[in-house]
């Protein structure tokens, strides 16, 4: 579980990150779970948005996301998401 301090340094971290996926009309299956769970144990820290035309909300989504993948669930933002989990192999942010 993240304190409210970590999640304000990762969400600094996350205004430079690129948003690097969609969550569109075909919502959340395995094809993007498999994606989001690669990309976080290569990043740790990513940012996705949620398109116009999918049916959950962006704070759905994140939620959805967060739950399939094992992460947590920094902020929501308007239609972004930023998601952060540990990396396994890999560790690029050091959290206090």
């Amino acid at each position: 579980m993240l304190t409210s301090k970590q999640r304000a340094y990762l969400r600094g971290l996350a205004t430079n990150e690129p948003t690097i996926m969609q969550v569109g009309k075909g919502g959340i299956g395995e094809n993007l779970i498999k994606t989001v769970s690669d990309a976080l144990e290569a990043r740790e820290l990513i940012k996705l948005s949620v398109l116009e035309n999918c049916d959950w909300t962006a704070r759905e989504a994140a939620d959805e996301l967060a739950e399939a993948v094992m992460a947590e669930v920094v902020g929501v933002i308007g239609r972004k998401i930023i998601l952060y989990r540990p990396s396994e192999k890999n560790k690029r942010i050091e959290l206090n």
